[in-house]
């Protein structure tokens, strides 16, 4: 959910509220793919139920999405296709923006645009920072596991700040979309 709690610290209640009126809801059954390596992407999705599996092709998966992880976002900010797949573990359910209409919006709203771009850049930073030191923690093998570990699980001081804030907004865009739902 760590993904999640980067957006949502940086984005205000409006914004909340333009995610879940211009979304599309969607539920995927469990073997079916998402994201195909190399294909197009064109949401924006947050994962709102169930689990997605990351597999690098042909078919190693190396990591998992849970509720809260944002999907297309790469995708948003470029062109180049993903290098894997996305494949639905058990029936999910998501949140899903089409990509013009984020584009759309970031052109017409500076505020929107400011804190959504730097909610992208803290999470990339933080996902840069967890895989070099993943990396460093592999390297020296046994050697400060423990250190490496506890500052790849850390949180920026400024999404601590705000977790509460994302927290609740999280809760609130799950509750929203239940309402919808039921």
């Amino acid at each position: 959910m760590r993904k999640a709690l980067f957006i949502l610290a940086e984005l205000e209640d409006r914004d909340l509220l333009w995610l879940v009126e211009s979304g599309r809801r969607r539920t995927i059954a469990a073997g079916t793919t998402l994201i195909a390596a190399g294909g197009e992407v064109t949401e924006l999705s947050i994962l709102v139920e169930g689990q997605l599996d990351v597999i690098l092709p042909p078919d190693k998966i190396i990591g998992e999405l849970l509720v809260g992880d944002i999907i297309g976002e790469m995708s948003l900010i470029e062109k180049r296709p993903p290098e894997v797949s996305l494949l639905a573990a058990e029936e999910t359910r998501l949140l899903s923006l089409p990509h013009e209409a984020v584009r759309r919006r970031l052109a017409d709203d500076q505020g929107f645009a400011a804190r959504f771009y730097r909610a992208l850049a803290v999470m990339l930073a933080d996902r840069l920072r967890t895989r070099v030191a993943r990396l460093a923690r592999s390297e020296q093998a046994g050697e400060g596991d423990a250190d490496a570990f506890a500052r790849e699980s850390e949180l920026d001081e400024g999404i601590l700040d705000n977790l509460h804030v994302a927290g609740e907004r999280m809760r609130r865009l799950l509750r929203l979309l239940e309402e919808e739902r039921g």
